[in-house]
């Protein structure tokens, strides 16, 4: 299965819900055009991130509001299943979520579940389900977002329950390039599957660092982008080079998962 990767430039003013969907249209189609079934976008891609709570509040919407209306008319008219991350509203709580949306109008949804500094804490409400999975062709595909990857534990969660494919919209700032280079593609190598990475960019030294990239289950890229620049990557994700890769360093099945109790 082909997936693209849109890394977009974050430009303050325009990542709002008309001018995302107006772009997410353009890209859809351009990753049709490239053979893609699923197209990736980073976390928050419908608002943008790091609103403030007000703003973000502002923002949010239900799984099921007009945004999600709009993005799954853009999935069925591009014949591409969609990944995009927005403010769900759910009562008075608001979560950093994503939603992966098929041609046919399927939707799953996941609700980041480790939130990153008093700047998310103070905005979202953490979602208590881990490992959320949906069926896309020939593959299991997993969400998860941003930090979330950055524990070995989540990544391995989704192995352990058949997760191929593991998507992660995130929003990475510099100085944090490490994350992207080398952390990620170790999640990949040592759980053995496939990961989208996928980010904004935006320049600064403190902005978007851009970076994003799938890695296969050796923990090499398929597919890599740099920091500068907006793109739209495309990557083959094949299940028989992940069959590979486990034959070869089988560490799911000589885990001693006896031994890990106190590893809580």
């Amino acid at each position: 299965m082909r997936v693209a990767c849109w890394q977009p430039a974050w430009v303050p003013g325009r990542a709002h819900r008309d001018a995302f969907l107006v772009r997410l249209g353009t890209v859809a189609a351009d990753a049709a055009h490239g053979g893609a079934t699923l197209l990736i976008t980073p976390e928050m891609s419908a608002t943008g991130y790091h609103l403030g709570r007000a703003r973000t509040a502002e923002l949010a919407e239900p799984a099921g509001g007009p945004l999600a209306d709009a993005v799954a008319e853009i999935a069925a008219r591009a014949g591409v299943a969609i990944v995009y991350g927005w403010p769900e509203r759910d009562g008075d709580r608001i979560h950093n979520s994503v939603r992966l949306v098929d041609a046919a109008g399927t939707a799953t949804v996941y609700r980041k579940t480790h939130l990153y500094g008093e700047g998310d804490r103070a905005v979202f409400t953490a979602g208590d389900e881990l490992v959320v999975q949906a069926r896309l062709g020939p593959l299991t595909v997993g969400l998860l977002v941003c930090y979330d990857v950055e524990f070995p534990e989540t990544v391995r969660a989704h192995a352990l329950a058949g997760t191929e494919l593991l998507v992660v919209p995130t929003a990475l700032a510099r100085p944090w390039e490490v994350v992207a280079r080398t952390l990620v593609p170790a999640r990949a190598f040592e759980s053995q599957l496939f990961v989208a990475y996928v980010n904004w960019y935006s320049d600064g030294p403190d902005g978007y660092c851009g970076l994003s990239r799938v890695l296969a289950p050796d923990g090499t890229a398929r597919g890599a982008g740099e920091g500068d620049t907006e793109t739209l990557l495309f990557a083959d994700v094949d299940p028989a080079v992940m069959l590979a890769a486990r034959q070869v360093t089988p560490y799911l099945v000589d885990r001693r998962p006896e031994l890990y109790g106190p590893v809580r």
